[in-house]
């Protein structure tokens, strides 16, 4: 969601967009000088063991980032059977697009994303989305943008009036959980507000979708194995089992979960036969926003079932700034690593900007992202400040309105040669017919 420190018995927050896992790296720190602290009681998977774990009656639900899953694959590949032409059309130009939404993380700087989407549905422009994947409080817009213009309002509320008494309470003895504990707040409040929004009904709906070939991915860390997981979360919703509800909440919740400040989510797994828990936390840990995670080829799914003219047009919404903003940093130990961690945090989101531009190129995919605008100011007066989160909504409805200016290219790169070609005839950056919005000339 975001990142934050501890002061007295409150989060204060240090950088919204900043990395989670450097703010780990700090406060561990902080953790390591007072002492070798006491662990919890744990029932985790043998070492040896981890990479066979699997949900309990829902084998197929997730996989290890970074190889390829044929359960995956499998799923995908049905997908393009079960799509109705009204959702993707042929084109003129005889190419079935895809449009491919990735959300990232950036805590309440999410309000921004929330606006851009209902201010794109206001355009009458905004596409069906094949497949929508989510990290962070990008995992807990996604179901929302999943499902559609549906949604908007509830997409509105979420990010225009949650307060931080809305998402965690702190706990009473910081030194203690210091300690001996396991996290700096409770987040009680926050998997009680995704339950009231993650009801039966709403399950439903994302079953049909995905019944409908389309496909929703959240993206989770497990500590144990330092391995990004990648959640089919229609998968989850489609399973018919008791416990599916209780599972997809679980899953966003983690997915939000800001180590050592939040409290990490336990799932519970099998292996040979035996149970266990795995430690998950926020997905941002690892990458701040994702494309499929290298669980599949949407190529080669698409090749298989018939679709070899497809094209993937994927648009990015990071919710957060990348600019540098030149300040005088303190001569502090807390100016210094707030500094440390915006600057670090800021080229993370860089690096996964040029990671999937890298796969859109390889893919025949066009690439399109857009950012805060910056001069914008995010800092609020708490951690989820709803003032300030309605003005960062208001500012992504108009961004949308105007016509959202897509970067077509990763930041700082501009090409010296002819850009690459698509299969529809246009360049490889930049979108066919569906752009949803002028293209930059000086990115294409």
């Amino acid at each position: 969601m975001g990142v934050g420190y501890a002061v007295g018995k409150r989060i204060t927050v240090v950088d919204r967009s900043v990395h989670p896992k450097l703010c780990c790296l700090l406060l561990i720190a902080l953790c390591a000088s007072l002492t070798a602290c006491s662990s919890l009681k744990r029932n985790a998977p043998p070492v040896e063991l981890m990479e066979q774990s699997t949900i309990p009656g829902m084998p197929d639900v997730r996989a290890w980032a970074g190889r390829p899953s044929p359960a995956m694959e499998r799923d995908l590949e049905k997908s393009f059977t079960q799509e109705s032409p009204e959702d993707f059309p042929r084109g003129a130009d005889g190419i079935v697009h895809y449009p491919h939404l990735a959300l990232s993380g950036g805590g309440p700087n999410g309000a921004f994303g929330a606006g851009l989407l209902n201010g794109w549905t206001s355009t009458g422009q905004r596409p069906v989305f094949k497949i929508v994947t989510g990290v962070s409080t990008g995992a807990m817009m996604a179901p929302f943008a999943f499902l559609g213009p549906s949604e908007d309002d509830a997409l509105r509320e979420f990010y225009t009036t949650t307060a931080s008494r809305d998402i965690f309470t702190p706990k009473q003895s910081i030194i203690r959980q210091l300690l001996s504990g396991e996290s700096l707040a409770d987040t009680g409040p926050l998997a009680g507000l995704i339950a009231k929004h993650v009801d039966a009904a709403f399950l439903q709906k994302i079953a049909d979708a995905h019944a409908h070939g389309r496909r929703l991915y959240v993206g989770t860390v497990d500590l144990d194995s330092q391995r990004f997981v990648v959640w089919n979360m229609g998968v989850i919703a489609s399973s018919g089992r008791p416990e599916a509800l209780e599972l997809f909440r679980k899953v966003v919740l983690a997915s939000a979960s800001i180590p050592v400040a939040f409290p990490p989510v336990f799932f519970e797994v099998e292996v040979q036969g035996r149970r266990y828990d795995e430690m998950h936390v926020d997905g941002a840990v690892a990458t701040n926003v994702f494309y499929n995670g290298g669980v599949f080829s949407a190529p080669a799914a698409r090749q298989r079932a018939g679709r070899e003219n497809g094209q993937a047009d994927i648009f990015i919404i990071h919710n957060g700034q990348l600019g540098p903003v030149a300040a005088v940093t303190p001569r502090t130990l807390r100016g210094i690593a707030v500094r440390v961690l915006d600057s670090a945090g800021k080229s993370t989101v860089i690096g996964d900007l040029f990671r999937i531009y890298v796969a859109a190129l390889y893919e025949e995919a066009s690439f399109h992202w857009i950012t805060l605008p910056d001069g914008v100011e995010i800092a609020g007066n708490e951690a989820f400040d709803p003032i300030k989160m309605r003005h960062l909504y208001d500012v992504g409805y108009e961004v949308a309105r105007a016509g959202p200016v897509w970067s077509t290219l990763p930041p700082g790169w501009r090409l010296s040669g002819p850009p690459p070609v698509s299969k529809s005839g246009g360049e490889a950056g930049v979108s066919p017919a569906r752009s949803p919005g002028p293209i930059p000339a000086q990115d294409r």
